[in-house]
């Protein structure tokens, strides 16, 4: 694997040479002052990889490439099939283009409604004294119903969640309650949207026609379209599944299991539509075999985030494990990544080292002073991530039969 860390841009806490040291070579960026839905420009693609390619050099060599995009944002006009999506989709087109002009040919998106990853609590406290990111599903019912007060609410949960819901809602303080609004709706790092209290209804009302069929209609249409394009340039295009896995705010999710993976991929044949293996997103659910999806979907595997989750008591409340813990078996899932660039290799076919970023690192030693620190991008909590991962792949290589 191609060990990368995700760096967002010039003003993030932890610097290009924080992640060099840390062992990585790729980075993994984007242009988070583009607006979404703006063409990226040749210029400020080249500006930025030359940032990067400038950090480290070594007999006049880069230490460090631009390797993935992480994310062109998809606007939501083409998930909700707004009047203006065809524009849209060709502003999408064009800055795979200009990607591809600039020696960049890996990128993640996603095609979330609304809100990208979701969490509850950004400082969940762990055994070891570190901090964790987490998701609980009373809390995030407590925010559905009495804080954001969505319509028709109540019908997404159960009576005893709605009890809960209820119980810890009448025993915050507003502080806490404008706290975990923020948490939910003010954008985590790496979000392509944030939002105020006031205007998230008005975006969720946008919805109001598309469902699971209508949204999946939307993805497959614009991968109709933007996958020739890619195909045509060099571009490798993988989509990052649902966080959490499942349906939120009475929003649709359409990339949570393998099978919605494999509807995704009959939709657009090419080596150019592939995915990203994210372990944490698609671990959530127990019904998601992550070493089978790699076996039987890894020649269109072309970037990979590792990160194990744990579920609690109730299987829809989980948080950050370390890498090696939690319910991902890590090592199953290396193993199968080791042999598909093995099988690369052999045949000649796809990049036989493939992108792979430690992901959600904890909070933890000198980290936990710095308030500034991106939560789950942390310096030292990833760069924990990356060396026991780094050791666990150099132990499954060594293991296996030449």
């Amino acid at each position: 694997m191609e060990q990368t860390m995700r760096w967002f841009g010039p003003k993030d806490p932890v610097s290009l040479s924080d992640i060099l040291q840390a062992g990585a070579t790729g980075i993994v960026t984007a242009l988070h002052h583009v607006p979404n839905g703006q063409v990226w420009g040749e210029e400020e693609i080249a500006r930025r990889k030359a940032e990067i390619e400038a950090a480290a050099q070594w007999q006049g060599r880069p230490m460090l490439r631009w390797s993935v995009v992480e994310s062109v944002p998809v606007h939501e006009e083409i998930k909700t099939g707004g009047p203006n999506w065809q524009g849209y989709i060709d502003h999408y087109k064009q800055t795979l283009v200009n990607l591809a002009a600039c020696g960049v040919s890996t990128v993640c998106y996603n095609f979330m409604p609304v809100l990208d990853w979701s969490r509850t609590d950004l400082a969940y406290p762990m055994p070891d004294g570190s901090r964790a990111l987490r998701f609980s599903q009373a809390d995030f019912a407590a925010f559905d119903l009495f804080i954001l007060n969505r319509p028709g609410a109540a019908a997404d949960y159960d009576e005893a969640t709605q009890a809960e819901a209820k119980r810890r809602y009448e025993a915050m303080t507003a502080e806490q309650a404008h706290q975990l609004a923020r948490t939910i709706i003010a954008g985590l790092p790496g979000s392509e949207e944030s939002f105020t209290l006031e205007n998230f209804q008005a975006v969720l009302d946008t919805y109001a026609q598309v469902g699971d069929a209508e949204l999946r209609a939307n993805l497959y249409h614009f991968l109709r379209e933007v996958v020739p394009v890619a195909e045509r340039v060099g571009v490798r295009l993988a989509i990052h599944p649902d966080d959490p896995p499942r349906p939120l705010l009475g929003l649709p999710r359409v990339v949570s299991t393998e099978a919605d993976l494999e509807q995704l991929l009959q939709a657009a044949p090419s080596p150019a539509n592939g995915f990203t293996m994210c372990t944490g997103s698609y671990g959530v659910r127990p019904d998601n075999d992550l070493p089978g999806m790699i076996l039987r979907h890894g020649a269109k595997m072309h970037f990979i985030h590792l990160r194990a989750t744990k579920r609690e008591a109730n299987p829809l409340d989980f948080h950050e494990a370390d890498h090696l813990a939690g319910d991902v078996d890590m090592y199953a899932v290396v193993r199968e990544i080791v042999r598909e660039q093995r099988r690369r290799a052999a045949t000649g076919l796809g990049v036989t080292h493939i992108p792979m970023r430690p992901d959600h690192g904890h909070q933890m030693l000198d980290d936990l002073k710095k308030q500034s620190a991106a939560p789950g991008y942390t310096a030292i909590g990833r760069l924990r991530g990356l060396a026991e991962i780094r050791g666990l792949a150099l132990g499954i290589e060594r293991a296996l039969p030449a």
